[in-house]
């Protein structure tokens, strides 16, 4: 799809005056720690304290399946 083919989006009232540029690309760079859980497992962790206790939790009684990247 070209951007031509695209339909604008933007509405007047959306105001970017006040924005900085590239505020957050030396972070981005770095890399992210986002990790996708699968809705089985995030039925059970509801929110990230919960999945950080638990892998907290592994990584004492089974550290050699912790991946050393």
């Amino acid at each position: 799809m070209s951007r031509v083919d695209e339909q604008d989006t933007m509405r007047e009232e959306y105001d970017f005056s006040g924005g900085v540029r590239g505020k957050h690309y030396q972070a981005y760079r770095q890399g992210t720690n986002l990790v996708l859980l699968d809705p089985d497992v995030a039925n059970i962790f509801k929110v990230s304290a919960t999945v950080n206790s638990a892998l907290r939790k592994l990584v004492k009684i089974a550290p050699e399946y912790v991946s050393k990247v």
